[in-house]
């Protein structure tokens, strides 16, 4: 009989809890340590432990955990499409400095920004990840894409100037939170801290919801 496929596999672990998806329940022990401890401290056996499985499990679906760490950079990535059109759907109501500070505020409060320092770091992984990622660092540069979609939508109703450059205002906003979330080390920047980064980018640009450009 052949194996039965990754995401229907059950797993029993010391507690006797079964385990359904492993994949899932690996990433997301992994997403925890990140978090919780940084990358240093993001280690196979590391991972293993905190999803609560045999430490040979992880070495069982993933060649190393070089190509383990890969495949989770890059689903978080795919998790971030349900962000991306949310945000795009916000496009006309409130405030765009407002819809954007809530957004980037979330994106930068998750695993991303402990994200962008395990792929600075582990050598491996960045060339593992240039396979099918050639230029940025992941979460980041999908990030400024699905900033820059949504000031597209906000151009589009007259909201933001018909002049703006979209593409390079998300790259600036992205660039701009992501400092303030790093330089806050492990305390995170509050709600004006971020929406003065956002006001500061669209200065000029943005326009009243009842005044179109």
């Amino acid at each position: 009989m052949g194996a039965r496929p990754l995401d229907q596999e059950v797993l029993t672990v010391p507690t006797g809890v079964a385990i359904r998806d492993v994949r899932r329940q690996l990433f997301d022990a992994a997403a925890r340590i990140l978090l919780r401890d940084g990358p240093g401290a993001l280690t196979s056996r590391a991972v293993t432990t905190e999803a609560g499985c045999a430490k040979g499990v992880l070495h069982r679906h993933f060649t190393d955990f070089d190509e383990f760490l890969a495949e989770f950079v890059l689903d978080n990535v795919a998790r971030m499409d349900e962000q991306a059109a949310a945000l795009r759907d916000s496009a006309g109501t409130g405030t765009v400095a407002g819809n954007l500070t809530e957004a980037l505020t979330a994106l930068f409060g998750s695993v991303a920004v402990a994200m962008v320092g395990l792929v600075t770091v582990r050598d491996e992984l960045r060339t593992r990840l240039r396979r099918t990622w050639p230029a940025g660092v992941p979460v980041l540069t999908d990030a400024a894409v699905m900033i820059g979609a949504y000031l597209s939508a906000e151009r589009e109703l007259g909201r933001i100037a018909a002049e703006a450059d979209a593409d390079t205002l998300g790259v600036m906003l992205i660039g701009g939170v992501h400092l303030l979330f790093v330089a806050g080390e492990n305390t995170p920047p509050d709600t004006p801290a971020v929406r003065k980064v956002v006001a500061s980018v669209l200065a000029g640009i943005e326009r009243e919801p009842d005044r179109p450009a």
